[in-house]
C-alpha cells in the first residue's frame, strides 16, 4: 500500500510541475514580445497589471495562456482589447509568450500540500 501511495504522490506531483514544462515557445523571445505587446498593460513579467481588471499572467499555465491567446485571436474568446492584441500575434509568438509568463514567478499561487498517510 506504500508504494502504491509513494507512486499516486510522484504521479501528482509531476502533473503539477509539468504545467511550466510542456512550454514549447522560447522564453527570451517572448520577453521581448512581452515588452512591446503586453507589458503596457499586464507588465513586463506579466506579475503586476496596470489595473485589478487585467489578470495575472506571471506563473500561468504555458497551455492556458497559448489557449486563451489562440481564443481571442479567433474570435472565440471575446475582448476588445485583447482581440485588436491578438489579431497581431503569429503561432510562434504566443509560443513564446506562454513559455516567457509561465516561466515567472507569481505571488498567487496554489500551495502544495504535503500529503500525510497513516
Amino acid at each position: 500500500m506504500s508504494k502504491l501511495l509513494t507512486l499516486a504522490a510522484a504521479a501528482a506531483l509531476g502533473c503539477v510541475l509539468a504545467g511550466s514544462a510542456l512550454a514549447s515557445g522560447d522564453a527570451l523571445a517572448g520577453k521581448a514580445k512581452a515588452a512591446q505587446v503586453c507589458a503596457a498593460c499586464h507588465s513586463a513579467d506579466g506579475s503586476k497589471p496596470t489595473t485589478p481588471d487585467y489578470p495575472i499572467l506571471a506563473g500561468q499555465y504555458s497551455d492556458y495562456l497559448v489557449e486563451a491567446l489562440q481564443d481571442y485571436k479567433s474570435g472565440k474568446r471575446k475582448n476588445a482589447i485583447m482581440n485588436g492584441m491578438a489579431a497581431g500575434l503569429s503561432d510562434t509568438d504566443i509560443d513564446n509568450l506562454a513559455a516567457w509568463f509561465s516561466s515567472q514567478s507569481s505571488a498567487l499561487h496554489t500551495p502544495v500540500v504535503p500529503l500525510h498517510f497513516e
